[in-house]
């Protein structure tokens, strides 16, 4: 049974830090002394990541791959940037890409909206049995 050490390093509460040590050390990454300087600069290369990253969501009003006009909007952008290019093979494969990635999307969209439509029938006819009175609707039968 293998059993692993934490990271040497107590954090202002008292608490371990819970990650991995380095290898023949008693620090992890962010608390070897040694690496100090590498840390550093690899927490301010995160944060630079991460402001570019907002700054270029809003430029291209980009808000993630969680539906299908967001991932639209991806290859709208892709489109436009392919079509300012020199004319070239490989421009065209990729425009060729483009479409089908298109084609699948429309296709996906399509069929969600179709799915939405049947689902909303189906309960509207499911609330419609409900309210049936239980004889059919005959009276004096």
């Amino acid at each position: 049974m293998l059993i692993r050490k934490g990271c040497a390093y107590a954090k202002a509460d008292g608490q371990p830090c819970r990650m991995a040590p380095l290898h023949d050390r008693p620090y992890c990454f962010s608390h070897d002394p040694e690496r100090a300087e590498e840390a550093a600069e690899a927490r301010r290369l995160g944060g630079l990541r991460r402001k570019k990253e907002g700054t270029i969501a809003v430029a291209f009003d980009f808000a993630g791959l969680e539906s299908v006009p967001a991932i639209r909007r991806i290859l709208e952008i892709v489109t436009i940037d392919l079509f300012a290019l020199d004319n070239s093979i490989a421009r065209d494969r990729t425009l060729i890409s483009a479409a089908v990635a298109a084609t699948k999307l429309l296709e996906t969209g399509e069929l969600e909206a179709r799915l939405a439509s049947l689902e909303l029938a189906v309960a509207t006819a499911r609330a419609s049995h409900a309210s049936d009175p239980p004889d059919g609707g005959l009276l004096g039968g």
